[in-house]
């Protein structure tokens, strides 16, 4: 019995997605219909590209994290709709792929 149960946490551990699909998944169901590819479709300037990001201000995490769970002007707060965890994950996703200019 033990021994099943090992092997199929090993298969769990070994085999579970990485933890940018999560974020993918969670950008696209959340956020993509506004952020397509890092753009922003309600108001230009506010996009999620490297330049606007530092224009704007939303140079790290928190700061992105910040903007997700409270939001800001047009952008809904995702504070009641998302754990502090999935917040943490989407804003650091926004920023690697800021940093990769959404490649």
């Amino acid at each position: 019995m033990f021994r099943i149960l090992a092997i199929v946490l090993c298969a769990v551990l070994f085999f579970a997605p990485p933890a940018w699909a999560d974020s993918t998944k969670l950008f696209e169901y959340h956020c993509s219909g506004c952020h397509v590819n890092g753009g922003n479709i309600v108001r230009r300037g506010k996009t999620l590209k490297l330049k606007a990001l530092e224009q704007n201000g939303y140079t790290t995490v928190d700061a992105i994290a910040n903007i997700i769970t409270n939001g800001k002007g047009n952008m809904s707060a995702y504070k009641e709709r998302l754990t502090e965890s999935e917040i943490q994950d989407l804003a650091q996703y926004v920023l690697d792929r800021a940093n990769q200019n959404w490649k």
